[in-house]
């Protein structure tokens, strides 16, 4: 396999930014720091292909960040995305171009049939994506945060949801908990095929049943009737949940919580709750939540460094999912 800049940074021990203004003459690099790139290339006999020697004399340093905006987009989790998404950019000197939904299709056409954009950076994408068979076909440098259905040819990175139901699953399940339940997103959302609504939802219910435990599954809207009724449902007429995992808005999630006092039930004394896949923070809740984190800029800067490295060099495609991890902050506990 032939080497790629993530290669040749790795053995010279400086980032793919560094190679790549090494490479591209844009910025001044110190004279060591050049010599042990340069010997890295000549050990691994690193060579930028074709499209990138073209690009380095006429590129634009703009890239183009495909962000859908829907009439149940919640803005604060998605502009955190194209905040970090952003902030990641500008670590190589790129600025970013922000499509919204009505010119999603046409805008990517557009941008990269003029050589406006060196790349693109898809978010919040669908199983059936759209953009990702637009990105295929033209084969422009690019990268999803997310995964689609069909990911042949696409550089895809996103949170591990799957492993994130089943770690949210087994915390409830070693504490002895039977009967569970989630709290997801609205329905439209898993109507249109949102990608990690519905890898979290179906690994959910799937290891919930392989560990033998009772899970429940509601979608609230944001109304607090619905997020009422969603309770009612998960809660059951016996009121024998003992285990709540969230996996949506910080809005819907609190009136969850109010709705729990409102019965009397106590966290975690009676029942104990996970917020799962949080772009937010957990510990302002009342009481404060154990969380399953989602961190855009994680996912965000893995996606501009997977697209430099697709301008600046060689990159294969591939899905990079990023393991969960769990913070504790009191809010769970054994069945009583």
């Amino acid at each position: 396999m032939a080497a790629t800049i993530n290669d040749v940074a790795r053995v010279a021990g400086v980032s793919i930014s560094t190679v790549s203004y090494a490479l591209s003459g844009k910025r001044p690099i110190g004279e060591k720091t050049r010599q042990r790139i340069e010997a890295a290339i000549a050990e691994l006999g690193y060579t930028p292909n074709a499209g990138a020697r073209a690009l380095a004399g006429r590129r634009t340093y703009i890239l183009a960040v495909t962000e859908p905006v829907r009439p149940d987009t919640h803005t604060p989790a998605h502009m955190a995305f194209v905040l970090a998404t952003a902030n990641a950019a500008r670590a190589y000197d790129y600025d970013v171009l922000l499509l919204t939904q009505d010119e999603s299709l046409g805008g990517l056409q557009r941008v990269t049939t003029r050589r406006t954009v060196d790349g693109i950076i898809v978010l919040d994408v669908l199983a059936e994506d759209e953009r990702a068979e637009l990105v295929r076909s033209m084969g422009v440098p690019a990268a999803l945060v997310g995964v689609p259905d069909n990911t042949e040819g696409l550089a895809c990175v996103d949170l591990d949801f799957a492993a994130a139901a089943e770690l949210a699953v087994d915390r409830l399940a070693n504490a002895g908990h039977r009967v569970i339940g989630l709290l997801g997103h609205p329905e439209s959302v898993y109507e249109r095929g949102s990608n990690f609504t519905v890898r979290f939802r179906d690994a959910f219910l799937a290891h919930a049943q392989r560990r033998g435990v009772e899970a429940r599954f509601a979608m609230p809207e944001r109304t607090i009737p619905s997020v009422r009724s969603a309770m009612e449902h998960v809660l059951g007429p016996d009121r024998d949940l003992t285990g709540l995992v969230m996996h949506g808005e910080d809005t819907i999630q609190m009136r969850a919580l109010d709705i729990l006092r409102e019965e009397g039930l106590t966290v975690p004394g009676d029942v104990s709750v996970i917020s799962a896949g949080s772009t937010f923070d957990t510990s302002t809740f009342t009481p404060p939540l154990d969380t399953i984190p989602l961190i855009p800029e994680q996912s965000c800067s893995r996606a501009v460094e997977l697209t430099i490295a697709q301008i600046t060099g060689e990159a294969e495609p591939r899905v990079e999912l990023i393991p969960p991890t769990y913070v504790e902050r009191g809010s769970t506990a054994p069945h009583r």
